[in-house]
């Protein structure tokens, strides 16, 4: 007897359990990257923006979120501690891609560099540069591109998302970094086609 009623109350405690492992692997904090993502990208080229319409258009959005904060029930403090990221490694990576984005920024004005739709910078065309800058090119592409993977991964470290969704992660500072692109500056589209920024 007691095996019949053992079964069922087992069977139903290990798919308590699966369930219980299903929801902590699904769960992704997107507001929470979205908006680290749009504070680091800004915050690695806002010293450097030249265009007053760029910086205009970038703080409209913020006042708009800050405005929409005023009225939230849920308290500021939790609020805080659920979208702000930072350790010491975010700021020292941060730091590496404001001090290189003045030398990047040459190269994505005259159409060398890009943007691709997968969160890193690729190079477009050096055919006109002379073999000096091409290797200059290569090595700050190089540099930029493993500044930001180890971003990527530091940011799902610090919202404790799992290694499995860092292309998630990539994926959200991907659109950012497109969205703080220049005016014709190349971007991807998701498709593979390369496009410069109106």
């Amino acid at each position: 007897m007691r095996t019949r009623h053992a079964s069922p109350l087992f069977f139903a405690l290990l798919a308590s359990a699966v369930i219980s492992c299903i929801t902590v692997n699904i769960y992704f904090p997107e507001a929470a990257v979205k908006k680290a993502a749009a504070e680091i990208v800004d915050e690695v080229r806002k010293q450097n923006t030249e265009n007053n319409s760029r910086k205009e258009t970038d703080r409209g959005p913020q006042a708009s979120v800050s405005g929409a904060g005023a009225f939230s029930f849920v308290p500021a403090a939790f609020a805080q501690e659920e979208t702000s990221v930072s350790t010491p490694a975010i700021r020292a990576i941060k730091q590496s891609l404001k001090d290189r984005f003045p030398g990047l920024k040459s190269y994505y004005d005259n159409g060398h560099l890009g943007e691709n739709a997968d969160g890193f910078v690729e190079v477009r065309d050096e055919s006109a540069l002379p073999l000096k800058d091409k290797a200059a090119l290569r090595s700050l592409v190089r540099d930029e591109n493993g500044d930001r993977e180890k971003l990527y991964a530091e940011v799902a470290k610090a919202l404790n998302i799992e290694p499995g969704q860092v292309s998630r992660v990539q994926k959200i500072f991907a659109e950012n970094w497109m969205r703080n692109a220049a005016t014709g500056w190349w971007i991807q589209k998701d498709s593979g086609e390369w496009i410069k920024k109106p």
